[in-house]
């Protein structure tokens, strides 16, 4: 870590910054969830009022089936992100993902970064998520991630698997390799639920096949898919490390995320399952609801309201998840369960 250790609060600013005012959403490539049809139910017999959007992962409950997705850690202005998104998280009831806590495990830079991940205090009650890469996953390290993550007091840690974003990064960390068997050896010893996820390219059926081939079974307690057709971090990272596109073709690669849930889902029937990646309507978070996963989550849509308030982003947050209900009460289902069996239609 001490290659980029001066840098990191510097990208994890520009980071920030691409992501508001660069283009760094895909172009060639879309969630495919356009590609489906919510029936729509013109006699429904439910009451928008009693819709109940109510659901429970990794063993907590939800007042709806929404995660905000991990975003930022390190910089000065993710301190106040963090705990305005926190805090709408607590009073709307919905999970929360910290952004990377990887310069929590820095000796020098570890203390003064703690602060910009400490939410408790205004989310008391919230599913909170602590982040790792998947590259920072070694035995040695596991003492000082149990202790990142007791310290922001974390439920479950997600583990982002990102080659491609690691590749164009600038010092990135690009040796992948017998990471998979460091996951199944370590994932115990963390004392922590585990979700694996991509970070917007895409988990699917080679990954999923990967993540079986030693013993049949996951070790992981969820997997968020994170497709393409949001925000790419290939394009985030080009921006940031060049100030231009260097190279087009891997800033629009990825797995959609339609397509990623429907795999993972056909591999892992019972898993918990996260969407994420383009979800930017309650419309959207319906299909991928109808499509199998059991919550949804995003992020990039978030960010200007979390900067500015915990009123805004609340709002922004209440409107998605009003959506979502009318989406339920237009297509006859009165709750999750029955927006599984509606499913959805593919458009020709």
């Amino acid at each position: 870590m001490t290659a980029d250790r001066g840098e990191m609060p510097t990208r994890k600013r520009r980071h920030i910054d691409v992501c508001l005012d660069g283009d760094v959403g895909y172009r060639g490539v879309t969630t495919g969830l356009e590609r489906y049809a919510l029936p729509y139910n013109g006699l429904t017999q439910t009451n928008l009022d009693d819709i109940d959007l109510r659901a429970e992962f990794l063993g907590a409950r939800l007042q709806a089936p929404v995660l905000i997705g991990a975003m930022t850690g390190g910089a000065e202005l993710s301190g106040t992100i963090n705990r305005n998104l926190a805090a709408a998280a607590q009073r709307l009831g919905i999970g929360m993902m910290l952004g990377s806590q990887r310069v929590m495990l820095d000796s020098v830079l570890g203390e003064r970064a703690a602060a910009s991940f400490a939410v408790r205090d205004v989310a008391p009650d919230v599913l909170l998520f602590g982040n790792i890469g998947l590259s920072q996953l070694t035995k040695d390290a596991v003492p000082d991630i149990v202790q990142a993550l007791d310290r922001v007091g974390a439920n479950a840690l997600a583990v982002h698997t990102n080659p491609l974003q690691e590749a164009v990064q600038h010092h990135g960390d690009t040796d992948f390799a017998g990471s998979l068997d460091r996951l199944h050896d370590l994932a115990d010893m963390l004392g922590y639920p585990v979700l694996l996820k991509e970070v917007g390219h895409g988990l699917g059926a080679a990954a999923i096949g990967e993540l079986l081939r030693l013993s049949g079974e996951p070790p992981v307690a969820a997997i968020d898919v994170a497709g393409a057709g949001g925000t790419s971090w290939s394009r985030v990272e080009q921006l940031v490390r060049y100030g231009e596109l260097r190279y087009p073709g891997l800033a629009d690669w990825g797995i959609p995320t339609a397509q990623a849930i429907g795999e993972v889902r056909a591999a892992l029937p019972a898993i918990p399952l996260v969407a994420s990646g383009g979800i930017r309507t309650g419309m959207d978070a319906a299909k991928a609801l109808a499509l199998g996963a059991d919550v949804v989550a995003l992020a990039r849509p978030l960010l200007p309201a979390a900067i500015e308030s915990v009123e805004a982003a609340t709002a922004w947050l209440q409107r998605f998840i009003d959506e979502l209900r009318i989406c339920l009460h237009g297509c006859g289902a009165a709750d999750l369960p029955a927006l599984r069996n509606v499913g959805v239609t593919p458009i020709p």
